[in-house]
């Protein structure tokens, strides 16, 4: 089961580097040259499009992990689009994106498609690649198609919870939610779809936004030993979801990055760091959170605004969490440099 639980997730932890970082990358700076270069909005839209390629991307990825034949990788695949709700039916009858889907649903889809198919693949022998693809649509597609309600509601009941932690004091409910999203972003739980689904917005999209960088900004510093320099880093441009397994495998490996998010969180309530629904889910990602605050700012790029931009979103997460990583590995040895290893190969 264990075995099974880390594969599931390293699959999903690559299909969402591959799908989120052209869009998270170049999305943000795209819309700012856009209106001087209209011809680039082709390549903005592509970027969109490929984040609406997710749910395909893992079920084929987490199909992989387990090295499934071809067909039935693809049959996994598509299970997972069915089961994502990432396509959906208009009142005129057309099907049409609808972002990347339920991220959670989607995981939950391609592990129940992956046990489908080594559970029937071996009995088919020459009839698999006629019977597979079917079955796949029928039985797990199915299911995750009619759990996908469900999920979204218990996404909704998350979605309250922060909802009703925006109601509090800001300084508390910064540090609050700059926590809850800051473990959500090392989870299968989509936080652009929480944030959005709620409309999280002002502080408290600030202070989810700012939880996320200190997470992503402490596990590129605290994986630089076990990883290359450009696998440290997706964890700041692209997302620290790629931690997933190993975070589910020793929760401890989030300790001085949370700790940080707090902190980060709370001067969010000081300081009046706001941003929008969008903006909650994605960090550093294409500088989305940094864009979104100066923006939202009175006054704009001003520089007192611009030292604040520069010491929350950069300047405080890294020496925060170089404080809090050499503590928790060199003082109390909780965390090593091996916890944070990544294998995509």
């Amino acid at each position: 089961m264990r075995d099974f639980f880390s594969k599931l997730l390293n699959g999903m932890s690559i299909a969402i580097v591959c799908a989120l970082i052209p869009n998270a990358l170049l999305g943000e700076i795209l819309k700012l040259i856009i209106p001087s270069v209209p011809a680039l909005q082709h390549l903005y839209d592509a970027t969109v499009i490929v984040m609406s390629m997710l749910p395909l991307l893992t079920g084929i990825l987490v199909a992989m992990q387990f090295k499934l034949t071809q067909i039935q990788t693809a049959s996994v695949g598509i299970a997972t689009v069915i089961g994502s709700g990432s396509i959906i039916k208009t009142a005129e009858g057309f099907f049409t994106l609808n972002g990347i889907g339920v991220t959670l649903n989607a995981g939950l889809t391609a592990a129940l498609a992956v046990l489908f198919v080594k559970l029937v693949g071996e009995r088919l022998k020459e009839y698999s690649i006629l019977l597979i693809p079917m079955l796949s649509v029928v039985v797990p597609g199915m299911i995750g198609y009619m759990i996908l309600p469900y999920v979204q509601t218990s996404a909704g009941l998350i979605g309250e919870v922060v909802a009703y932690l925006t109601g509090l004091q800001p300084i508390l409910m910064g540090a609050l939610l700059a926590v809850i999203f800051g473990v959500v972003i090392i989870s299968p739980i989509s936080t652009v779809g929480i944030a959005t689904v709620i409309m999280l917005s002002g502080i408290g999209s600030g202070a989810a936004n700012l939880g996320i960088v200190a997470v992503g900004m402490g596990l590129f510093l605290a994986s630089l030993k076990a990883n290359s320099l450009g696998t440290a880093l997706a964890h700041v441009l692209g997302s620290p979801k790629i931690q997933m397994r190993n975070f589910f495998m020793k929760p401890t490996i989030a300790i001085p990055m949370l700790i940080t998010a707090a902190i980060l969180g709370g001067l969010a309530g000081v300081f009046n760091v706001q941003g929008t629904p969008y903006s909650a889910g994605f960090g550093l990602s294409g500088l989305v959170g940094p864009l979104n605050y100066i923006n939202l700012a009175e006054g704009g790029w001003t520089s007192s605004n611009i030292a604040i931009m520069l010491s929350l979103f950069f300047f405080l997460p890294l020496i925060l969490n170089l404080i809090f990583i050499y503590v928790f590995k060199k003082k109390l040895k909780v965390i090593k440099d091996e916890d944070y290893k990544l294998d995509f190969e």
